[in-house]
């Protein structure tokens, strides 16, 4: 029988098992991990050798949602999973961002890791399952891996943190935070809060953190108990390039101090992007050319990894020990910001978020209710009102390139930006309105998504939303030279690619609202976190303020091309006396007052109209149809029969197709004295002022023509 490893741990009160040697046996490494009933497959493969002709690590992870999982068959025509979801590519950054740094800087062999999701216990989260499977399933085969990490959620309720909630705790919960590290330091954080302060948020960090390294020991100890079960392989070896002996000398020679007198002009001459782009270019080009003779045409790839490297270690030389940044800023500055609302001429909302040469235009639009998003995936939430988009054409940084569907890099940035403005979004009840933000990414430099949520704010702002605060956002850096740790404030493009952290954090004014940090080095600490989410308060509260320059507060109305949004709830009984058959009765309002319905199975109904009298037409009518007589209310209504005992009198018209409401006036209740013959007293088409007397168990109404009159 073949070998199987089998071994458990408890986490946050379930038990987590991981398993290898049954499933999956011909991937380089394969682990099957079962966390409460939530089960998990990852299967980890590497190429047998490297790409060639490229210079970065070909990593990729793929989570896939297997609709099964929570015992639903798939829509569509074909009846099977298509494309993956936006829960399943965020999941797939979740795992990929902790694994990445941690795989040998010369490594160039593909690797990839599927995640397969196999069963689904709402109470045990998937995503964090698998990135704990992905971590064992890389450390347990040949593939050279500087882990294993873990990750962990962690939650807060009544003011104790709680690792991975349930749902029941979840729904609680002031906050939703993962964190991913190995076992000596964190590696990054994701993170959504009801407007926490930053120290609680760091506490949560630390807190996740001890959980983090008992799952790492015990991913440790799995791989040496698989390997005496011969189901792990000894790590793969990764040569490192060797440069020809004496080319770097000779390089950094050719280049002396070039380098570092253009990005020190740079700075203090505060050269906009392009021109600092072609100074530094131009001179590495110098020195390319000066090894491009016949002695070195078998070495041009390394002189220009030399020449890359030389201008990495002078740039992060000069933040880290001079504190010099390449724009002439101080570590803790700003960048120029300019904001503007109503940019847009028919949008519902628009705001256009300039901060350096970052640049966001972002549009509101409000919908009704049955504009709110379908959501086909795993989890219990079947749709949202609230959705955020983030779109990156390639001329936001002067380049040309195919247009295709959102990257994952693009539907990550947009759910960061509609975390962070969660919390602020009024509820359903105080807001019956979907809504959509769409950021455009028009020019970029450094961190667009902090941008994208500085810009929707001011687009809701202007839109007229009730949102309970503005949010406000910065993106952080973090150059770690030896024992010298320089944080940086509003990361650009340049500090982001040769730098260490990239640290994003928003909120408002009474807390935070959302993280995400990714790290490139090993990890980093709780002081350095402590100090980054400090830097980060001071400058997300600056730009607040050249926010609330532009617009102090949400505009008191609507934009006059949004529609009003008008509600009312019916008895659930009602809803087919509305609808109609086959429709009939909705269809005709819908025809007659140009206004959409949507009708809710619990009663609430939503009429939506840009025209404001057209809905409220719509809702008088609705009303009637649905309208009951009232015990003692007097009425007009018209006669409808005539009978030798009594009248039928209509006092609620019926409307639309719709039946009215009738009750009878028998002869002894027409009038104060003795009536011979009803006809003396009334005909059919008269208009009778009547008094409803009572209901009885069949619904027929009593009524009286001489209680009314008594009253008058």
């Amino acid at each position: 029988m073949t070998n199987l490893l089998r071994k458990s741990l408890e986490v946050g009160g379930r038990t987590l098992t991981l398993e290898t040697g049954r499933m999956a046996k011909q991937a380089s490494g394969a682990v099957l991990a079962t966390y409460g009933e939530t089960m998990v497959l990852v299967a980890a493969t590497a190429s047998e050798s490297p790409r060639e002709g490229v210079d970065f690590f070909p990593l990729t992870v793929d989570y896939e949602e297997k609709m099964y999982a929570v015992g639903k068959i798939p829509g569509g025509f074909i009846k099977r999973e298509g494309r993956p979801s936006e829960k399943a590519v965020l999941s797939s950054r979740l795992i990929d961002r902790p694994l990445r740094p941690l795989f040998p800087k010369d490594y160039r062999n593909d690797v990839q890791v599927i995640a397969t999701v196999l069963s689904v216990d709402q109470d045990a989260p998937a995503d964090v399952t698998a990135m704990i499977a992905a971590s064992a399933a890389l450390h347990v085969s040949h593939v050279p891996f500087f882990g294993p990490i873990a990750g962990v959620v962690v939650g807060m309720v009544d003011g104790a943190y709680i690792i991975n909630p349930t749902v029941e705790q979840a729904e609680k919960s002031l906050m939703h935070v993962t964190v991913a590290g190995t076992k000596d330091a964190v590696m990054m954080v994701e993170a959504a809060a009801e407007e926490i302060s930053e120290e609680v948020i760091l506490g949560a960090i630390m807190f996740g953190f001890e959980e983090i390294k008992k799952i790492v020991v015990f991913i440790e100890d799995f791989r040496v108990e698989a390997l005496n079960l011969d189901l792990a392989k000894g790590k793969q070896e990764v040569v490192s390039a060797i440069y020809p002996e004496g080319l770097a000398n000779a390089i950094k020679e050719s280049m002396g101090d070039k380098l570092a007198v253009a990005c020190r002009r740079c700075a203090t001459e505060k050269l906009p992007k392009k021109e600092r782009e072609a100074l530094l270019e131009g001179i590495k080009a110098e020195v390319a050319a000066a090894f491009a003779g016949e002695e070195y045409a078998e070495e041009q790839k390394n002189v220009a990894d030399i020449i890359n490297k030389l201008e990495k270690e002078t740039f992060r030389r000069m933040i880290a020990k001079e504190k010099l940044r390449i724009d002439g800023r101080a570590v803790n500055e700003v960048r120029p910001i300019s904001c503007e609302v109503g940019v847009l001429t028919r949008t519902h909302g628009s705001g256009l978020f300039t901060r350096g040469q970052t640049q966001i235009l972002n549009a509101l639009t409000l919908g009704s209710m049955r504009d709110e998003q379908t959501l086909d995936g795993l989890g219990l939430e079947d749709s949202k009102r609230y959705m955020h988009q983030y779109n990156f054409p390639p001329y936001s940084v002067g380049e040309t390139r195919p247009m295709r569907g959102p990257g994952r890099r693009e539907i990550g940035h947009g759910a960061l930006a509609e975390r962070a403005l969660l919390p602020v979004i009024p509820n359903e009840d105080d807001f019956p309105y979907a809504i959509r933000l769409v950021s455009e990414a028009i020019e970029s430099n450094g961190s667009t998504s902090m941008g994208s949520v500085c810009a929707s704010t001011l687009s809701l702002m202007d839109g007229g939303v009730p949102i309970k605060a503005p949010v406000s956002g910065c993106a952080m850096g973090l150059i770690k030279d030896g024992d010298d740790i320089t944080i940086l404030t509003d990361i650009q493009g340049m500090e982001d690619f040769l730098g260490d952290m990239d640290f994003k954090v928003a909120g408002t004014v009474a807390g935070v609202t959302a993280i995400q940090m990714d790290i490139k080095i090993a990890g980093i600490n709780q002081q350095i976190l402590k100090e980054a989410l400090a830097q980060a308060k001071e400058g997300r509260m600056f730009i607040l303020g050249k926010m609330l320059e532009a617009i102090k507060e949400p505009r008191a109305e609507l934009s006059q091309y949004a529609p009003r949004i008008l509600r009312t709830a019916i008895h659930p009984d009602k809803i087919r006396e509305v609808i109609g058959s086959g429709g009939k009765i909705i269809k005709k309002i819908i025809e007659e007052t140009g206004a959409d319905i949507d009708i809710e199975d619990d009663g609430r109904v939503f009429i939506s109209s840009v025209d404001a009298a057209k809905g409220q037409m719509a809702l008088d009518i609705i009303n009637s149809i649905v309208a009951e007589p009232e015990v003692g209310k007097i009425y007009e209504g018209k006669v409808v029969k005539v009978m030798d005992f009594g009248a039928f009198v209509e006092i609620i018209p019926g409307v639309m197709g719709a039946s009215g409401k009738d009750g009878m006036v028998h002869i002894s209740q027409l009038d104060n004295k003795r009536v011979g013959k009803v006809t003396d007293v009334c005909q059919e088409g008269d208009i009778m002022r009547v008094k409803v007397l009572g209901i009885d168990a069949q619904g027929k109404v009593k009524l009286s023509r001489k209680d009314a009159m008594d009253e008058e």
